[in-house]
């Protein structure tokens, strides 16, 4: 179907795996108006076809990629490309959002996106150019680990390729394109039931841009600012995301002993800076981005994607290891079999929990280590207690009790920040459309301590800080950017004069900013028709579609994402007694001295209900939904 737009192929490829025949799947210009691409597209998509009897892990699923605009158009860490689909962990919507080469290359082929329903009878992979999409029988690389199945298909093409815990249908199983996952919540065992070992996509297609110099000013500027941030241009080129556990570890949001604490005594152990000084070669980044946060180290003489917080946090202090060695061919052996770290890793927890209790006798030991790299291969390869583990904390709480220390919202395992030390990020988990995601939750611990200093503790605007982040960052992700460009929102100077006066005045402001930040949650967005230079996305969007374009239309296009995710899970069963936390994190002290030490859940969610426009249910009302008009029209 073709566009009037720049930043667009036109065409959507939808595939029928049963039949083995192609389509293109009708995506208007009015929808891309209204949901830009990336993961916004992917959940209209997924609402218009699945309904309440989908089973994640059946024909009907629909494995949903998708680019954004921006994609394949320069823009700086814009390489970013989505899947969406029906999750077997968490019986929800859930997206995951890449890195690698593939969106760029699926441009190439001639496309924004690629939807997938069906299932093959028997493996194979897909071939798909400028010219045609070929099947391909897969009995060559079923079996193979990532890296072997990557190499089969050679360099200048965009690969996405599953490992053995995808074919095993390993309820957290990734999907990866070149060293980057698609990680959270089972998007390769979906892949893997699908019967499909590999997509590849190659072209000489290229995309067009509405305003190419202006487009080109801006990249030019837009970088330099990335350089010249505090966060984009110093702490994540210096230590990558790994930078971050120290902090945490400091401000009591590191996750230690399976969350039963926020903090590691042997965190130095772990952190950014003894991976820094000890084992980093270098930086890589994705392609088109000047950040350059990823690490390179070496293992069996190869050198390989280094572990990131996530991985660092809940393979050490998680699970109370000090061995960084060990975590580092950790995360290079999970990255082979084609598995979650954060799943894995807090599954591992929850099962040396149990087994501590007497409730499960899997030999799983905190602070033992020696069993560790064969429990992945077994999960991986559903062997012996690996075929229980990998089905992930909600299914082993259910098998073996401990609900209330089972770590996941939704069914989805949390991510690595503690969220007694940090209660709106523990809001973010509980609301979050994926389950326990630190990035769709919002992300709010970036004020609670891990860039500003804004109080922890405090309920105090911390609902509506939430919804702002959340729909702003929504908008990035769906129009291609890596949601470390918005870092930029946070002003520079805050950030380098942590106790200036002006900074202090701009804390107080932060904890008492609701009234202010509900007037841009809650109005239309056509009374915000104005640029906001911390957010170079907009005029990016404006010069690469040609789309009218202000600060109000992509706040709004955020927030329409948001409720239709939110829809596509109602559909599914979801409400209010769902957006929750484990008894631990809302219950029990923290710290037994201090009070606020617990997440204030459900005056959280009370606040975050009504400013959001959802009833008590946590069902979006009828007159939010028709003025966001989240179903087009």
């Amino acid at each position: 179907m073709a566009t009037i737009y720049g930043g667009y192929t036109g065409r959507v490829l939808k595939i029928d795996l049963s039949l083995k025949k192609v389509y293109e799947y009708p995506f208007s210009d009015k929808e891309r108006e209204l949901y830009i691409g990336g993961k916004i597209m992917a959940a209209k998509i997924l609402y218009d076809n699945i309904n309440e009897k989908t089973e994640p892990l059946s024909p009907d699923n629909y494995l949903v990629i998708t680019t954004g605009p921006l994609t394949g158009t320069g823009a700086p860490s814009s390489s970013r490309f989505n899947i969406s689909t029906l999750s077997p962990l968490t019986n929800l919507l859930t997206s995951s959002n890449c890195g690698g080469s593939f969106g760029i290359y699926l441009k190439k082929a001639g496309y924004d996106g690629i939807v997938i329903t069906g299932r093959s009878e028997n493996p194979i992979w897909i071939e798909i150019t400028d010219k045609e999409v070929q099947f391909h029988d897969a009995k060559d690389i079923w079996g193979l680990k990532i890296s072997e199945t990557q190499s089969f298909f050679g360099d200048k093409c965009g690969k996405l390729v599953i490992g053995p815990a995808g074919e095993n249908i390993v309820k957290y199983a990734s999907i990866f394109s070149d060293e980057r996952a698609a990680g959270r919540a089972g998007v390769g065992a979906v892949m893997g039931y699908k019967n499909i070992k590999a997509i590849v996509a190659r072209g000489n297609n290229t995309v067009n841009v509405h305003d190419k110099e202006k487009l080109k000013n801006l990249y030019k500027d837009w970088v330099k600012k990335l350089k010249n941030h505090p966060i984009t241009g110093k702490q994540l080129p210096r230590l990558g995301t790994a930078g971050l556990l120290s902090v945490m570890n400091a401000r009591k949001m590191l996750a230690t002993r399976n969350f039963k604490y926020g903090q590691y005594k042997d965190f130095e152990k772990v952190s950014g800076e003894y991976l820094a000084e000890k084992y980093l070669i270098k930086n890589k980044g994705c392609i088109t981005c000047p950040i350059q946060c990823g690490r390179v180290v070496e293992v069996e003489g190869k050198q390989v994607k280094g572990p990131e917080l996530e991985t660092l946090g809940l393979l050490g202090a998680n699970i109370e290891n000090s061995s960084l060695e060990h975590i580092i061919r950790w995360n290079y052996v999970l990255d082979e079999l084609g598995m979650d770290t954060v799943s894995a890793g807090v599954t591992i927890a929850f099962a040396m929990e149990l087994n501590e209790r007497g409730l499960w006798d899997c030999g799983l030991e905190f602070g033992k280590i020696d069993n560790i790299e064969k429990t992945f291969e077994d999960i991986a390869y559903r062997k012996g207690i690996g075929n229980l583990l990998a089905e992930g904390t909600r299914a082993l709480s259910k098998m073996f009790g401990g609900e209330e220390y089972a770590m996941n919202s939704k069914g989805l395992e949390l991510a690595a920040y503690e969220p007694r030390g940090a209660v709106g990020q523990g809001l973010g988990y509980a609301v979050s459309n994926r389950g326990g995601c630190h990035l769709n939750g919002g992300y709010l611990v970036v004020l609670e301590g891990l860039a500003l200093s804004m109080d922890a503790y405090t309920k105090k605007s911390k609902a509506a800080l939430t919804i702002l982040f959340q729909n702003l960052m929504e908008a990035a992700s769906a129009c291609g950017s890596c949601l470390f460009t918005t870092y930029l929102f946070i002003p520079k100077y805050l950030l380098e004069h942590p106790n200036s006066f002006l900074t202090k005045v701009s804390l107080w402001f932060l904890k008492n900013s609701s009234p202010f930040v509900n007037i841009i949650n809650t109005l239309p967005g056509k009374f915000f028709k104005f640029n906001v230079s911390r957010l170079p996305h907009i005029r990016a969007l404006k010069y690469v579609t040609g789309m009218n374009m202000n600060f109000g239309i992509l706040k709004e296009i955020g927030e329409r994402g948001y409720n239709l995710e939110r829809m596509v899970n109602i559909k599914r069963g979801i409400n209010a007694k769902d957006d929750t936390l484990p008894k631990r994190l809302i219950s029990e002290y923290q710290d037994s001295r201090d009070k606020r030490s617990i997440v204030p859940i459900e005056d959280l969610k009370k606040d975050y209900y009504k400013i959001r426009g959802w009833d008590k249910n946590g069902i979006p009302s009828q007159k939010r939904i028709k003025r966001l008009r989240a179903f087009g029209g």
